[in-house]
């Protein structure tokens, strides 16, 4: 098969790239290709490969930044605007579209810690907003006819990718921190579910080669954490002395209030490994 890759020097799209190109025919743009978000070049390009399948891995995930007005209008652009241009191209091309969403969508309560692929969504910030309108953009084409697959994943990590906006993961940063501290406070709230790029990009190709009913997934390792329970299972594996402080969401400043509980519950495909056994790997092969 023909398949595009949109954003395919991200952290997620890298490795979709690389598994994906193990069995078909592949073509990775990225925003020093073309920019996607100008209609016609994009038509153009689509028109010219006519994939299959297109896989983006675009979006704009600078959550605090989406709180203001500059950075809600650039996370519309790219989490609402390019999906509908992308689904419009779909339908009129006839390929499947593949999209990444987040569990940000979700508000989460404590009577409500977890999710399916089929409830509704209740963003409490501007960037799980802007995603929830991505998606129904999607899901509006789909009641034309539009073939697709919707991803919501969460906490990803894994290898950098080589575009310079590429940002560090969580592990990556408490690495980072813990060379020069030996002292961290963590947030020890936020419970949801670590995911490991290399699994989720294996995950999202077993979708195609199993030729999986269309529509929605939540794609996630098991094991239901906060960033503080992270932190200590990270420096557990790799045994380093760092004192870990819990600390509440409201002692740490942040402009986009986050959700407590947005674990994403997968009923639909084989659940991917533990967040921890997915963390071993990706510490050997560091």
């Amino acid at each position: 098969m023909k398949i595009i890759i949109l954003g395919g020097q991200g952290n997620l799209g890298s490795q979709i790239v690389k598994i994906f190109e193990q069995d078909h025919e592949v073509f990775s743009f990225d925003r020093t290709d073309f920019n996607a978000l100008d209609k016609e070049v994009l038509f153009s390009v689509v028109n010219k490969i006519r994939p299959d399948i297109l896989v983006n891995c675009v979006a704009y995930n600078a959550v605090d930044k989406c709180e203001d007005k500059d950075g809600y209008s650039d996370a519309l652009a790219l989490n609402r605007d390019l999906p509908a241009n992308l689904a419009e191209l779909a339908l009129k091309l006839d390929f499947v579209l593949m999209h990444f969403s987040t569990d940000y969508v979700f508000s989460g309560l404590e009577t409500k810690r977890e999710f399916s692929e089929d409830d509704t969504p209740n963003p409490i910030n501007k960037y799980g907003e802007s995603k929830f309108l991505g998606e129904r953009e999607i899901e509006r084409q789909a009641e034309r006819g539009l073939k697709y697959y919707l991803i919501r994943t969460s906490k990803l990590f894994g290898p950098k990718g080589d575009s310079p906006q590429a940002k560090p993961s969580f592990f990556d940063i408490m690495l980072s921190l813990a060379q020069d501290k030996k002292e961290l406070t963590v947030v020890n709230e936020e419970l949801s579910c670590f995911t490991y790029t290399l699994d989720l990009a294996a995950a999202t190709a077993r979708l195609i080669s199993s030729r999986a009913p269309l529509g929605i997934y939540h794609l996630v390792n098991e094991g239901a954490v906060t960033w503080y329970d992270g932190a200590l299972e990270l420096f557990k594996q790799t045994k380093m002395d760092v004192l870990i402080r819990p600390i509440r969401s409201e002692n740490l400043y942040r402009a986009a209030r986050r959700p407590k509980f947005s674990v994403l519950k997968n009923n639909k495909v084989k659940k991917l490994r533990s967040y921890q056994e997915a963390l071993k790997d990706y510490l050997h092969n560091k």
